[in-house]
């Protein structure tokens, strides 16, 4: 087993990562965090094949991030992509090829244990079969030392919905589950209604919502909205994550969902990736904002 991680390995992480900080999320962790705590990486938004004024760097955006996650002193145990890993295209062979490309561009990470969740922009024109055919599965379970994660696909229905057959799938691994266990829900919308009007929801997500509430321990990490948000619903903590491709504003903010203009002087403003400290024994999180190195 390797050493453990502890906040002082996070503070040198913070050399890497641009403007970071760290939200205080952690629920009643000890001075000294016991071997089983570990850490990964949530990167989002990628759209890869983008290309315009709201980002010139589109094309290395997400290169960069890949070298600063390359660049941390001790490797992420795994690494999510929650969703839009390219840009919508209504051709199925170009769909495929952006695809292909941006698989081995993120085959350039150190780390092997990747998880891949789609974003409507990758599954909503096909129900998925592209994304199924690159990445594998648009819905799973893993388990990783204590912590129960299940990744959810709220994106394939073009609806924007999980749908029965989905939602009963959910009920049944959460019901095989100790009700002590920690369980993280990675997905690409907020299940919550962050702001419908623009898409920031998911039709039944409060079913979902309903069905992760027999947990006492569950945090959701997701996408879709290009920034960083927390949100509680009960008990359950959601967080959004930045985009590697431009940033959105705020909901509500402005009459249209616009990106936010790109800045010369301020180059991958509002954009970036987090890292997530995890101690299971506590179901504790300690979330770490990076951003991109001009």
């Amino acid at each position: 087993m390797g050493p453990k991680i502890t906040r002082r390995d996070f503070a040198r992480l913070s050399a890497f990562g641009g403007a970071v900080f760290a939200s205080g999320l952690w629920q009643g962790a000890a001075a000294t965090p016991p071997a089983e705590d570990f850490y990964f990486v949530q990167l989002s938004d990628l759209h890869w094949g983008f290309e315009g004024p709201p980002n010139p760097e589109a094309k290395t955006t997400l290169k960069r991030a890949i070298a600063e996650v390359n660049a941390m002193p001790k490797p992420p145990d795994f690494v999510v992509f929650t969703g839009d890993l390219t840009h919508t295209t209504d051709d199925d062979a170009e769909r495929r090829r952006r695809m292909a490309e941006v698989k081995t561009i993120i085959g350039g990470l150190n780390v092997r244990d990747i998880k891949f969740l789609a974003g409507e922009h990758d599954a909503s024109l096909d129900w998925g079969a592209a994304f199924k055919d690159h990445f594998g599965p648009t819905r799973y379970t893993f388990d990783h030392k204590g912590v129960h994660f299940i990744a959810l696909d709220n994106v394939s229905d073009p609806g924007g919905q999980i749908g029965k057959e989905q939602l009963d799938w959910l009920a049944a691994d959460l019901g095989a589950q100790p009700k002590a266990k920690p369980v993280v829900v990675l997905t690409h919308r907020p299940l919550f209604d962050l702001y419908p009007q623009w898409d920031w929801a998911t039709r039944d997500g409060a079913a979902a919502i309903e069905i992760l509430q027999t947990h006492p321990k569950v945090t959701v990490f997701y996408g879709h909205i290009h920034q960083e948000n927390h949100f509680m619903t009960g008990a359950i903590a959601h967080h959004s994550a930045k985009s590697l491709i431009f940033a959105l504003p705020a909901p509500g903010s402005t009459p249209k969902r616009t990106p936010v203009a790109w800045d010369p002087a301020e180059p991958f403003r509002g954009l970036g990736f987090r890292s997530i400290e995890a101690e299971p024994e506590t179901a504790g999180y300690e979330l770490y904002e990076m951003g991109i190195k001009a």
